[in-house]
């Protein structure tokens, strides 16, 4: 029994090298996927969330985030990328909108909300190391069951990046 938890760990610390040893040849200043966590005040909709963000060219890129407390909650942001004067850092905006479902202050069990979003926030990728982190804000208009704005929406995310740079079209 013991023989076999040592190896569970051997294999499970070779997958974690062999992890970070394909990850050294990726490109180092950009990145074509990144998946992590969006850490938010409470009050918006879409607060703490899982976060997806693929890059459909230099310049463009789409993010999912995924809002598992309460509420529950689904978003979408497209996201246009302009380049700073600083390596590995570049400045972003754009709209995007979003559905939520479940418990809330203002709400019974199972109503659905649904509204926009905006985003500005500044995005770093470090050097030789896949990982990227940004700050936003992201204000939310609420248009289904209720009209509400909020303005203090804003987050920290921390990401794994993946893939090659994107492309330049």
């Amino acid at each position: 029994m013991k023989n076999r938890f040592i190896m569970k760990k051997i294999i499970g610390l070779c997958i974690f090298l062999s992890v970070i040893c394909f990850t050294q040849n990726l490109k180092a200043q950009d990145y074509k996927m990144a998946l992590g966590v969006r850490l938010s005040n409470m009050t918006p909709r879409i607060n703490n969330s899982v976060s997806f963000k693929y890059f459909m060219n230099e310049g463009h890129a789409i993010e999912g985030l995924f809002t598992f407390s309460n509420p529950v909650a689904i978003g979408g942001i497209y996201e246009i990328y302009r380049p700073m004067n600083v390596q590995g850092l570049k400045w972003f905006f754009g709209p995007g909108g979003y559905v939520s479902f479940g418990d809330t202050n203002e709400a019974s069990s199972g109503t659905v909300f649904a509204g926009a979003m905006g985003i500005l926030g500044l995005d770093y990728k470090f050097n030789n190391v896949p990982i990227n982190i940004s700050a936003d804000w992201k204000p939310e208009l609420n248009l289904i069951n209720g009209i509400n704005f909020e303005a203090a929406a804003v987050g920290l995310s921390v990401r794994f990046t993946f893939g090659g740079a994107p492309r330049t079209n």
